[in-house]
C-alpha cells in the first residue's frame, strides 16, 4: 500500500533556485505571446523570440532600447501612466491598444504589464506580455461592414418587394395570377440574395448571375453563355437578376425555353474608350420563327427591362421582338457596375 505522505515529498528539485529559473526561462523562450521586460525608465531588458516575431526587431536591436520605439507617437501617454502604475506597485490589467513594427506597419495588440521585484520586494521593472490581435480586429471589422451592408440590402429587397408587388398587382387579370407572378419573382430575388451571400456580399460573376436565374426554367442545353470573367458588384446583382429572371419567364411561357425549339445565347464584352461600357445581349431565336411577333404589351416585365434595370445602372436599353427572334441590349457604364475593392 502507497503512503499518503509521499504525495508530500518535495521534488528532487524543488527549492533549487537555478530550475525554477531555467523552467519560467523556457516557459517565456517557447510561449506563443511577446514576453518584455523592462526597468523602471521604460528600457528594454529581455526580448523573447515571440517577441522578435511580433514586432520585426532581433533581441540584440530591442534590448537597451526604449520601449517607445513601439508606441505610436499619439499613444505615448499610455507609458507614462504604465510606468507609474507599476511604481506604486500596480498590475495593469489586460487591454487593447496598438504597437509598431521594425517596418512602421501597425499591430492591434492585448497588453497585459505586472511589476517585477527583486529579492528584497523592490519594484525595479516591468514585465509585458503582448498578444496580437490584429486578425480578430480586422474580423471584427468585416463583421461590421457586412452588417451594415446587410442592412443596406435588406432596406433596398423592402423597396423592391413593394414596388414589384405594386407593379405585378395593376398588370394581372387574377388573384390566382397576381399570386403566382409575385412568388417567382421573390424567388428569383431570393436567389439573386444567396449568390451575394455564398460571396460574402463581395458580388458575384455575369456567368453565375445567368445560370442561377435560368436554372429554374431547364432547357440548358439550348442556352449559351459567353464572356469574359467579370465580377460585378453587389448593388448590381439583383438588378440583372430580375433581368434575367423576366427574360427566362417570357422565353419560358411563349419562346425556347417553353420546348418550342431554338436557341438562346447571353453574352458580354466590355467595349474600350475613354468611359469603358459593358455590352450585354440576350439574343434568343426561334426555330421554326413565330405565327406572328409577339405582342407589344408593357407588362412588369418590359417595365425591368426598358427601366429598372438600365436606370440603376446608369445605362440605356433596347428590346426588340419578332416572329425570329427576341433581342435585349443593355449598354452600362463599366464603373457602375463591375465589382470595386471598395464594395461589399
Amino acid at each position: 500500500m502507497r503512503d499518503d505522505k509521499s504525495r508530500e515529498r518535495p521534488s528532487p528539485d524543488h527549492g533549487d533556485p537555478r530550475i525554477a529559473e531555467a523552467r519560467l526561462a523556457a516557459i517565456i523562450e517557447s510561449s506563443f505571446d511577446a514576453v518584455i521586460a523592462k526597468d523602471l525608465n521604460s528600457i528594454i531588458t529581455d526580448w523573447n523570440p515571440a517577441a522578435e516575431r511580433m514586432f520585426g526587431y532581433a533581441a540584440h536591436e530591442a534590448i537597451g532600447r526604449s520601449i517607445t520605439m513601439l508606441i505610436p507617437e499619439h499613444l505615448r501617454d499610455e507609458e507614462t501612466g504604465i510606468i507609474r502604475r507599476i511604481r506604486a506597485n500596480e498590475r495593469v490589467e489586460s487591454f487593447e491598444t496598438v504597437r509598431l513594427r521594425k517596418d512602421g506597419t501597425r499591430i492591434h495588440v492585448s497588453l497585459t504589464v505586472s511589476p517585477i521585484r527583486d529579492a528584497q520586494g523592490n519594484v525595479v521593472g516591468a514585465s509585458k506580455i503582448a498578444r496580437d490581435i490584429t486578425a480578430a480586429r480586422e474580423s471584427e471589422a468585416r463583421i461590421r461592414l457586412l452588417l451594415r451592408e446587410i442592412n443596406h440590402r435588406v432596406k433596398n429587397q423592402y423597396a423592391v418587394i413593394l414596388s414589384l408587388i405594386r407593379e405585378t398587382g395593376l398588370r394581372s387579370q387574377s388573384i390566382q395570377e397576381f399570386q403566382g407572378k409575385v412568388r417567382e419573382r421573390i424567388t428569383a430575388l431570393a436567389a439573386s440574395h444567396d449568390l451575394l451571400v455564398k460571396s460574402e456580399w463581395s458580388g458575384s460573376t455575369l456567368a453565375e448571375i445567368v445560370k442561377e436565374q435560368l436554372s429554374v426554367f431547364g432547357h440548358e442545353d439550348v442556352v449559351v453563355i459567353s464572356g469574359p470573367l467579370l465580377s460585378v458588384s453587389p448593388s448590381t446583382v439583383q438588378s440583372l437578376g430580375m433581368a434575367f429572371h423576366e427574360l427566362g419567364t417570357n422565353s419560358a411561357k411563349y419562346g425556347v425555353l417553353s420546348g418550342r425549339g431554338g436557341s438562346i445565347a447571353v453574352s458580354w464584352r466590355l467595349e474600350p474608350g475613354p468611359e469603358s461600357t459593358l455590352e450585354i445581349e440576350w439574343l434568343e431565336q426561334f426555330d421554326p420563327p413565330l405565327p406572328k411577333a409577339p405582342a407589344k404589351v408593357r407588362g412588369f416585365g418590359t417595365v425591368v427591362l426598358d427601366r429598372v434595370t438600365p436606370l440603376s445602372l446608369g445605362g440605356r436599353s433596347s428590346l426588340e421582338r419578332s416572329t425570329q427572334a427576341v433581342r435585349w441590349h443593355l449598354s452600362a457604364p463599366a464603373n457602375s457596375v463591375l465589382e470595386t475593392p471598395s464594395e461589399g
